[in-house]
């Protein structure tokens, strides 16, 4: 039996996939979202979820639209990421 997922879990394997791509470390990242290190770490591992402005600021810091920072729902059931 596997681990369940969340969806900060899913949203932030992807994002760290996104920021790899770009050879960006975590540090980098925050400093170009005006966030602190810390944050990009809690979001990747799924322990902090971002809000609309975020999405925007990581969109901005990692040169894509925001679209494709959600894309990976597109490929993934998104029923059992839903709080019950």
């Amino acid at each position: 039996m596997g681990v369940k997922k969340s969806a900060g879990n899913v949203f932030g394997e992807h994002m760290r996939e996104l920021r790899e791509k770009r050879g960006l470390t975590q540090v980098q990242l925050a400093e170009r979202c005006g966030f602190p290190q810390a944050r990009i770490s809690e979001l990747e591992r799924g322990l902090r979820s971002p809000n609309l402005v975020t999405m925007l600021r990581l969109a901005l810091a990692l040169e894509c639209k925001p679209s494709v920072l959600m894309a990976v729902f597109d490929k993934t059931d998104i029923h059992p990421l839903l709080p019950k």
